[in-house]
């Protein structure tokens, strides 16, 4: 069964009335309650534990880390950031959710400063889904309708994505490329914008199922694994002109 885990920083429903009406467990326990029910083993880690929740033994049983972060990125530690940033080259998926585009495991894999516009008026949202046969918009209609969001809009300074399955039309009149595939090294990685603190986005059936299939097609594959350095020749070889490089 595959093992999630689902970080969040867990500072804004301990901190302001309206977050903690709208999450009172926290962001992460909406978010792990879905994926539980969606049939993930799940398990969460947030910013105040010792080493963020995310010790070496934690990240080694995680096949797929989804991150919610805010206000606190700064405070995340670069020596948990370069494990985190270990594994997914390794192999483990990376679920990058909202505000997580400033993450620093996000910005360090991107390589860009992952910044954007944006405007918090409670505007519409229409998230539409530009791949429809792409395994994370499994099960989702032509679009998704969200009443209340935060507008994200463009430049979004990111990558080129492997793969855009989904982008976003706001009320206000801008755009943003909301669902971002990629890929480094044996890991795979996928950002979702939805999901600002102050609005019930994550309880939204339809949002949940696209988590729960970003996380099925983010889980490490049984490939083999690759090797690197120098190789020793799988035939014979005539190495009868070889020269040393002195």
């Amino acid at each position: 069964m595959t093992q999630v885990t689902v970080w969040n920083e867990f500072r804004h429903e301990r901190q302001n009335d309206t977050v903690a009406a709208v999450y009172p467990d926290g962001i992460h326990s909406v978010i792990a309650d879905a994926l539980d029910e969606a049939g993930f083993e799940t398990q969460t880690a947030t910013l105040d534990e010792p080493e963020h929740g995310l010790t070496e033994a934690v990240l080694d049983d995680t096949d797929v880390l989804t991150w919610w972060g805010h206000a606190a990125h700064d405070e995340v530690r670069d020596e948990i950031v370069d494990r985190v940033c270990e594994r997914v080259r390794e192999g483990m998926g990376l679920i990058v959710l909202h505000s997580g585009h400033y993450s620093k495991p996000f910005t360090r894999l991107m390589g860009t400063s992952c910044s954007l516009k944006w405007r918090e008026a409670a505007e519409t949202e229409r998230l539409w889904v530009l791949e429809p046969g792409h395994p994370i918009a499994d099960g989702i209609d032509e679009h998704i309708e969200i009443d209340e969001a935060e507008m994200y809009g463009e430049r979004f300074d990111i990558p080129a994505p492997d793969t855009l399955v989904f982008t976003s039309w706001f009320e206000g009149g801008e755009v943003f490329r909301s669902g971002c595939c990629y890929r480094r090294g044996n890991g795979r990685i996928f950002y979702f914008r939805p999901g600002h603190e102050t609005y019930p986005i994550y309880h939204n059936e339809s949002i949940q199922r696209v988590v729960a299939n970003a996380v099925a097609w983010a889980a490490p594959d049984d490939g083999p694994t690759p090797t690197f350095g120098n190789a020793e020749p799988r035939e014979d070889i005539d190495t009868s002109d070889e020269r040393s490089v002195h």
